[in-house]
């Protein structure tokens, strides 16, 4: 099998925000989207791993920029999984439009979860074995994105449509979650260049994520969620950093 896998998205109606470009969640979606699809047909599919009691989660994902697409153009995402580490399966991504030229490139660290503890399992005690590569400029894996005190906070609950078919928020929600706090006119001259986003935990249906966040003078964005549980423990649920234009 070529190492490489490769497909095609229009961007319609639904793929673009209000100023006629590629949300930043949809791009998460693509990547999503041609992951698993290459994933299948390497023999590890949402089917094959549930008769495992394993399903896939991300981990971490990081994603540069160079242009968003817009309504109407048709992107080509190319991926391939790179050597497996001791815990994680990292992912590589890169995007084109119809001129060949670079749209972004993206690296998610994907691991495998037991359906019923929730707890990871390590490639090494999953049963599963394949080969990854290296292509050449593949992103290095981010690392963690430490807590720290933020000026501003908001809270949201988890509802139905947040939910993904794993029974929790779909990774690409978050992102959402993360642009509605700041306001249409500052996207507006603003495009994302730069993004990174840890997933830390769970997020269930009704939840209620408390999401500390504040932006730089540089329009460096940084975000965390926490979870209080009924004992009165905090859990961070997820943290990001954005940097926009």
């Amino acid at each position: 099998m070529d190492p490489i896998y490769a497909q095609e998205f229009q961007l319609n109606a639904a793929s673009v925000d209000c100023f006629g470009r590629l949300k930043p969640s949809m791009l998460l979606l693509y990547i999503q989207e041609v992951s698993t699809v290459h994933g299948s047909a390497m023999g590890v599919s949402h089917d094959v791993l549930a008769e495992k009691n394993l399903f896939w989660a991300v981990l971490r994902t990081r994603v540069q920029i160079s242009r968003l697409p817009c309504l109407g153009e048709t992107i080509r995402l190319e991926t391939w999984p790179m050597p497996t580490t001791r815990v994680a399966y990292p992912r590589s991504v890169v995007a084109y439009d119809s001129q060949g030229l670079e749209l972004f490139r993206a690296i998610s660290l994907w691991v495998l979860v037991d359906r019923t503890t929730r707890a990871m399992v390590l490639p090494g005690k999953s049963g599963l074995d394949f080969t990854g590569s290296l292509q050449g400029g593949e992103l290095a894996v981010p690392g963690s994105i430490l807590p720290k005190v933020y000026s501003n906070c908001c809270s949201r609950t988890v509802r139905f449509s947040d939910l993904d078919r794993n029974g929790h928020m779909n990774n690409t929600r978050y992102l959402e979650w993360l642009y509605d706090v700041l306001p249409s006119d500052f996207h507006k001259d603003h495009p994302i260049r730069d993004l990174t986003i840890c997933y830390l935990a769970e997020a269930r249906e009704n939840q209620v994520l408390e999401m500390n966040w504040e932006i730089g003078a540089d329009n460096l964005f940084t975000m965390e969620s926490r979870r209080r549980e009924a004992d009165g423990q905090e859990h961070r649920v997820f943290a990001a950093k954005v940097t926009f234009d």
